[in-house]
C-alpha cells in the first residue's frame, strides 16, 4: 500500500531545466509550490512562458495556479511564505564546477537554508542535484538542521533521486524515465519512492542507501564522458592516417555489441561536470581516478583541435588567416536546446579568435542576453547575407541541417562539421 496521501503538498526549489518539469508532472496529481529566487522567472511562468523550452505553453498553462489552495496544479513564486506548509521538498538546483574544476556547492547550501527555514517535525527533503557520494548526508543535512534547530532522522528526514533530465528530448520525458530513489531510514525511503511512483510511468528502483543512489547517478555520466572521449581519441589518430572516423564507427558498430557513441565537444551541465565530482570525492579519500580524468582531459581539449583543424583546412586552401571571416553554427550546449551552461563550442570560437580570424556565430536557439552575461560573445539569430572563408557547425540544430551552406562559404572556402552530420564537408571530426 502506498504511504503517499492526496493530501501531501509538495515544494520544488529550483525551477530550471530539471525543476519545472518534475513541478509540472507532480502537479497534474499533487497541490504542487515551485519556488525559484529568480523574480523574472517567476513572472515569466506565471504567464505561461517557459524560457528553458521544456514545457509548452499549451501544457504549462493548464496546470498553473495564480492562487494558493488545496487543489492539484502548480503555484509558483520567490516567496518563502508559501512553502511553509509543504511537507515534502524537492530540491533541484545546479551543481556547478568552479573554474579550477572543482565542485561548487553553493546553490545548494543556499537552497538547503531556505528550505530550513521553513522545515517541521515529519518533514522529508528529497535532494535530485548531481553530488559526489556522501554531499546529502554529510554536507546538506548540517544545513538543515542548524537553520531549522530539528534534529536529523528524528524530527525531519531525508531522500535522494537524481534527476535524468536530457535536455531538449520530447522523447525520453521526465515521466518516461526510471527514476532511482533513496531515503534516510527505510520508511522514508518507501515514502519517497511512493512518491515518485505515483507519477513515474517507467517505473523505479529503490537504492540501499542515498551513498548508493548518488553514485549512481555520478558514474552515469563520467561512463559516457571516458566513452566519449576513447572516440574522440580515435578521431585524432583516424585524421592523422587519413581514415574516415565516421566510416570506421559505422563498420565496427556491425557488432551487436559496439557501443555506439561519436566524437565531438563535450559539455553542459551533466557529462562536462559531473566526473570532476566524482574525482574530487576519489582524491579526498586517496585515490588519484586516471581514467576518469584523463577522459576529461581529453574532452576539454577537443575545441583547441578544432580550431586547429579548420585552420589547417584554410592553410591548404591558400586562405589568408589572419582576419579571415568564420562563421560559426551553434553555441549552446547541444542540438535544438537553448541551455548555453559549459558549452564547449566557446572553446571554438575562442581558439579561432586567437588566430586573428573573425568569427560570427550563429545559434537560432540561444538567448543573445545570456551569451552575453555567461561568455562576453555576441551571437546573430538570423541568416546572414555575408560569405565566409569558413563555416564551422559545432551544434547540430534542425535548422543548420536544412540551410544549403554552399551560398554562405566563399569560392575557396572550407566547411568542417563538427557533429557528422552534413555531407560534402572538407573535414570533420
Amino acid at each position: 500500500m502506498t504511504s503517499i496521501k492526496k493530501k501531501d503538498k509538495i515544494a520544488v526549489i529550483g525551477l530550471g531545466y530539471v525543476g519545472l518539469p518534475l513541478a509540472r508532472l507532480f502537479a497534474t496529481q499533487y497541490n504542487v509550490v515551485g519556488f525559484d529566487i529568480n523574480k523574472t522567472r517567476i513572472q515569466e511562468l506565471t504567464e505561461g512562458v517557459d524560457k528553458t523550452l521544456e514545457i509548452e505553453a499549451s501544457v504549462l498553462k493548464p496546470i498553473l495556479k495564480t492562487v494558493q489552495d488545496s487543489h492539484n496544479g502548480l503555484f509558483c513564486t520567490h516567496n518563502i511564505k508559501d512553502i511553509e506548509d509543504c511537507n515534502y521538498y524537492i530540491i533541484t538546483v545546479p551543481t556547478p564546477i568552479d573554474k579550477n574544476n572543482r565542485p561548487n556547492l553553493t546553490p545548494l547550501y543556499k537552497a538547503s537554508e531556505t528550505v530550513g527555514q521553513v522545515l517541521k517535525n515529519g518533514d522529508i527533503v528529497i535532494y535530485e542535484s548531481t553530488v559526489y557520494p556522501g554531499v546529502t548526508e554529510e554536507e546538506c543535512v548540517p544545513v538543515l538542521e542548524n537553520v531549522s534547530k530539528l534534529t536529523f532522522n528524528k524530527d525531519f528526514y531525508v531522500g535522494y533521486s537524481p534527476e535524468r533530465i536530457n535536455p531538449g528530448d520530447k522523447l525520453h520525458t521526465i515521466d518516461k524515465i526510471l527514476k532511482v530513489t533513496s531515503g534516510s531510514t527505510p520508511k522514508v525511503a518507501k515514502k519517497v519512492n511512493d512518491l515518485y511512483a505515483s507519477v513515474i510511468t517507467a517505473g523505479t528502483h529503490i537504492a540501499p542507501s542515498i551513498k548508493v543512489a548518488e553514485a549512481a547517478k555520478v558514474i552515469e555520466n563520467s561512463q559516457r564522458d571516458i566513452n566519449i572521449a576513447f572516440v574522440n581519441e580515435l578521431a585524432k589518430i583516424f585524421s592523422l592516417m587519413d581514415i574516415d572516423t565516421k566510416a570506421v564507427l559505422e563498420a565496427a558498430g556491425t557488432k551487436w555489441n559496439f557501443l555506439p557513441f561519436k566524437p565531438g565537444l563535450v559539455g553542459g551541465h551533466c557529462i562536462g561536470v559531473d566526473p570532476y565530482y566524482l574525482a574530487q570525492k576519489a582524491q579526498e579519500v586517496g585515490y588519484h581516478p586516471e581514467i576518469i580524468l584523463a577522459g576529461r582531459r581529453v574532452n576539454d581539449s577537443m575545441g583547441q583541435y578544432v580550431a586547429s583543424e579548420v585552420i589547417k583546412l584554410m592553410a591548404k586552401n591558400n586562405i589568408s588567416i589572419n582576419g579571415a571571416k568564420i562563421l560559426v553554427l551553434g553555441i549552446t550546449f547541444k542540438e535544438n536546446c537553448p541551455d548555453v551552461r559549459n558549452t564547449k563550442a566557446v572553446d571554438v570560437i575562442n581558439q579561432l579568435k586567437s588566430y586573428g580570424t573573425q568569427v560570427t556565430v550563429l545559434d537560432p536557439w540561444a538567448s543573445p542576453i545570456a551569451v552575453v552575461k555567461e561568455y562576453q560573445l555576441d551571437i546573430i539569430k538570423n541568416t546572414p547575407k555575408d560569405k565566409y572563408d569558413a563555416i564551422v557547425l559545432t551544434v547540430a540544430h534542425k535548422e543548420f541541417i536544412e540551410m544549403n551552406l554552399k551560398t554562405l562559404i566563399k569560392p575557396k572556402g572550407i566547411i568542417y562539421d563538427v557533429k557528422g552530420v552534413l555531407n560534402n564537408v572538407d573535414g570533420r571530426l
